[in-house]
């Protein structure tokens, strides 16, 4: 792979030596989270919305490296994450996602786990891109693929009780 360098980073004064695109794919592979959050919306045809998002925490003293990850997507926002005391940069638009994170990290695997969460996060977000997430089949298989994600993560509806309530809408 060719290393792409002054232009990918949209002008963040960054040591023109370094390999940008490797150096964000190895800080999430640390510091990221790709995740899908599930919750009730009675509104909705299938009363559940299906929200995915990408974020990047690291402490106050060291927001530069959120400000090029920020520059580098052309996305996103910063913002105090009050739970550990540190700032988070996130994206939770769909179209965003899929157009410029996902051809990121197909390009940039990650090397530990999180690279299976991500395969994961990508396949939800292009099965809702097909609007699959809009019906009850294509909602449950979600619910099962972000079930396998972020197994130590918190989880505000359990993926069981999310297939109990779609199997009730079928019946």
């Amino acid at each position: 792979m060719t290393n792409l360098i002054l232009e990918q980073h949209a002008g963040s004064p960054v040591d023109s030596s370094l390999d940008l695109p490797s150096y964000i794919s190895g800080y999430v592979d640390g510091e990221g989270c790709f995740t899908v959050s599930i919750s009730p919306r009675p509104t909705l045809l299938v009363r559940w919305e299906v929200r995915p998002s990408f974020s990047v925490s690291q402490n106050a003293d060291r927001s530069q490296v959120l400000l090029d990850i920020q520059a580098y997507f052309r996305c996103g926002s910063i913002r105090p994450d009050r739970s550990d005391k540190t700032l988070k940069w996130e994206t939770r638009s769909l179209p965003v996602i899929v157009e410029r994170i996902i051809p990121h990290f197909r390009s940039y695997p990650m090397r530990s786990s999180k690279q299976k969460d991500f395969e994961l996060f990508a396949d939800i977000c292009e099965r809702m891109v097909r609007q699959l997430h809009r019906e009850v089949t294509g909602l449950s298989e979600i619910v099962r693929l972000a079930g396998q994600m972020n197994p130590s993560g918190k989880r505000g509806y359990l993926p069981a009780a999310i297939q109990l309530s779609l199997q009730e809408m079928e019946a």
